[in-house]
């Protein structure tokens, strides 16, 4: 029952975190996060998937091996970051869901730059299955 109950909650993870690419409210990381974890708990082929052949995959090993973003990352996350704050800003017209979303971006931008980067090593092949 419990393999059943992180199956599904990696793959609404997953669904969640594509969702989070487009939508400005939604975070990516966290939900991708969340499905290599419950994958890596009930799934080793949905986890392998993930972490080699899931456009995810890269940004996962790398935050699994440093606790770090690879070069270029940080400054593109933190660039779209801002061009869908600054979208949904312009596209809303109460004032007080401006300033909430003002004081999310900062919070959010002030997060983002406080993970450290550390450049890739090797570039690593997956282990067999």
């Amino acid at each position: 029952m419990q393999r059943i109950v992180l199956l599904t909650l990696g793959w609404l993870a997953i669904v969640l975190g594509t969702l989070g690419i487009v939508l400005p409210l939604l975070p990516t990381t966290p939900f991708v996060l969340l499905a290599a974890w419950c994958f890596a708990r009930s799934s080793p082929r949905f986890h392998h998937w993930l972490l080699w052949h899931s456009p995810f995959g890269r940004y996962i090993r790398h935050w699994q091996q440093h606790r770090a973003m690879p070069p270029g990352a940080k400054s593109r996350a933190i660039f779209l970051i801002i061009i869908t704050f600054a979208i949904s800003i312009a596209l809303v017209h109460i004032l007080w869901v401006r300033i909430m979303l003002l004081v999310m971006l900062g919070l959010l931008v002030v997060f983002m730059w406080r993970i450290p980067v550390v450049a890739e090593t090797t570039d690593e092949h997956p282990p067999p299955r």
